[in-house]
């Protein structure tokens, strides 16, 4: 059956994925971004052979969880230094770590997928390039460790 705006009754379309918006804690919430990307989990291979096993190869087993660090890319405004100022705070093995919420929206604004990151920090921070006949917006990029990846939806 076919609705009045010509979809399908009961189908089901993947979501788009340009609205989105990040928080990270009380002083910053819902800052647009450009891009985010690198939000990955992989686990590390443990071989393993027993050996009495009547097999010539190695068993695989899953061994440490690694994530990989997430990278977002934002355009620069007047006087907003937060992220300059959050990677000045890193001293020696002392850093304010963070949640950070990375959340895709719907058509109406509503939360459909959301990406935590706990214990979350700037590794490192890209200013924005500069050229004299250049025609586009200054862009900085701040690339964030974390100790774990949790997808929740709505």
């Amino acid at each position: 059956m076919v609705n009045d705006d010509g979809s399908k009754e009961g189908a089901t379309w993947p979501m788009p994925k340009f609205r989105f918006e990040v928080d990270f804690g009380t002083e910053l919430k819902g800052v647009a971004f450009q891009e985010v990307s690198g939000m990955e989990v992989e686990n590390q291979v443990i071989e393993y052979r027993k050996s009495n096993s009547p097999l010539f190869s190695t068993e695989k087993m899953p061994g440490i969880t690694k994530y990989g660090n997430v990278t977002l890319k934002r355009g620069v405004f007047i006087n907003d230094n937060s992220f300059w100022n959050w990677h000045a705070e890193i001293k020696m093995n002392v850093v304010k770590r963070r949640t950070v919420l990375i959340k895709l929206l719907d058509e109406s604004g509503k939360v459909t997928m959301q990406w935590t990151l706990k214990n979350a920090w700037p590794t490192k921070i890209t200013s924005t390039d500069l050229k004299s006949d250049g025609n586009e917006v200054a862009v900085d990029t701040i690339e964030l460790a974390h100790e774990l990846l949790i997808i929740s939806n709505g």
